[in-house]
């Protein structure tokens, strides 16, 4: 159950390494600095997602101690003091070396966990990425731990266990990502009257997800604004059965190979099945169509190539996890440059959570974010009619008024 955190309590717990990575198991003797915060940093609580700015922390309180052994002084410190270039600052060495365990070798000290509590339970959230300037946490707990007083560290073998056991998920660089609605694609597409601005309104978005006019949602940690570029080879697949309608289409990559994409649909829809595959050494001399029907095995016909110009910005809802998108594109074909299409597209990505993640919040979520989209789409003058047309039917649309544009088989 998601709650306000107006009663709970939150701490940062920064140690050794070796809890994290497991190259040692935890000791009586492992040094630990508990940094109590004047508040959450999560809404609502628990949050899935926690993104610590250090140097936001203001003036902080250390509290140094080890498992079996009582805390040291109470020390205060600025939160941008206590990992300058990645590395325990100063205040953290202080606050170790004054607890006089002899010389710590179990590894620096890092961002451990992100603890949550409130009547005498807490919710754990374990590092998963870590900068000179911030962390990322993610929640480890389905349920709350027992923690009757956080500072007595009661909570923490369990929570080092938990980590362990997705050490996998958790400790190799973006790999914690799950995907609800596997093998399935969830999109609103909205049909844009040209001229736009892709790149001011991706932008402009960009800033206002940044100031916080979307409660509730963060930036994707390190991975918030993209811009791409490439060529698309479509080809309707018309059967031989129902089953197969929809698409392949054949995307150039920078190692000279291609990328196919392949989706399943008879009519344009929201939902939609979907599978990528990588490493495709064709070449455009009837390649990609022997490619179709030797190892596809479906009968297809051949849509005008298009290039598309895209823009995206990804944030992640806190509450849940999950990470959606939001893309402003451009599409011109090939052979007749003025023909286009400008949409904006809102899209479930993937999902960020140590715990099962709730598939039936991406719907509701994307419904609130398509609210929201589209009161940003009509300050702009431009259309909010939340839609689901594809690039496949924008092509066959093109061809339909200009014959001349439908591309010759070769084989």
């Amino acid at each position: 159950m998601t709650t306000h955190h107006r009663d709970a309590a939150a701490w940062l717990v920064l140690g050794g390494l070796h809890l994290l990575n497991g190259t040692a198991p935890l000791a009586d003797t492992d040094p630990l600095v508990l940094v109590s915060l004047t508040a959450p940093v999560e809404e609502p609580f628990p949050a899935n997602t926690v993104i610590v700015t250090w140097a936001d922390l203001g003036t902080v309180t250390l509290h140094a101690r080890t498992p079996a052994g009582p805390a040291g002084p109470a020390v205060e410190a600025r939160g941008g003091d206590l990992f300058p270039r990645m590395l325990p600052g100063a205040p953290l060495t202080d606050a170790v070396a004054a607890l006089g365990a002899g010389e710590h070798t179990g590894g620096p000290l890092v961002p451990l966990f992100y603890v949550t509590a409130r009547d005498g339970r807490a919710h754990v959230h374990s590092q998963v990425r870590f900068l000179a300037e911030d962390a990322c946490f993610i929640r480890l707990t389905e349920e709350p731990l027992a923690a009757a007083d956080v500072p007595d560290l009661g909570w923490l073998p369990a929570a080092v266990g938990r980590h362990a056991e997705q050490f996998l998920f958790l400790n190799n660089h973006q790999r914690y990502y799950r995907k609800c609605f596997s093998g399935q694609e969830l999109e609103y597409k909205y049909t844009l009257q040209p001229p736009v601005d892709t790149w001011t309104l991706t932008v402009e978005l960009h800033h206002r997800v940044l100031d916080g006019a979307l409660p509730g949602y963060v930036m994707e940690y390190r991975d918030e604004f993209q811009a791409w570029d490439y060529l698309n080879h479509l080809f309707e697949v018309t059967g031989p059965g129902e089953a197969e309608r929809g698409y392949a289409s054949f995307i150039p990559t920078t190692d000279g190979k291609h990328l196919m994409k392949r989706k399943w649909y008879a009519e344009d829809a929201f939902q939609r099945r979907e599978s990528h595959t990588y490493g495709l050494d064709l070449v455009d001399d009837g390649g990609f169509e022997r490619h179709v029907t030797e190892e596809l095995r479906v009968d297809a016909v051949r849509l005008p190539s298009f290039r598309r110009v895209r823009y995206d910005i990804n944030f992640e809802s806190v509450r849940s996890g999950h990470v959606y998108g939001i893309f402003f594109d451009h599409c011109s074909l090939v052979d007749a440059r003025d023909v286009t299409l400008n949409q904006c597209e809102l899209e479930y990505l993937r999902s960020r959570t140590a715990v099962e993640p709730d598939e039936a919040l991406v719907k509701e979520e994307m419904a609130q974010l398509a609210d929201w989209l589209e009161s940003f789409l009509r300050e702009h003058g431009l259309s909010d009619e939340r839609g689901v047309y594809s690039k496949r039917t924008f092509l066959k649309d093109a061809v339909a008024a200009r014959p001349e544009l439908a591309r010759p088989v070769v084989r």
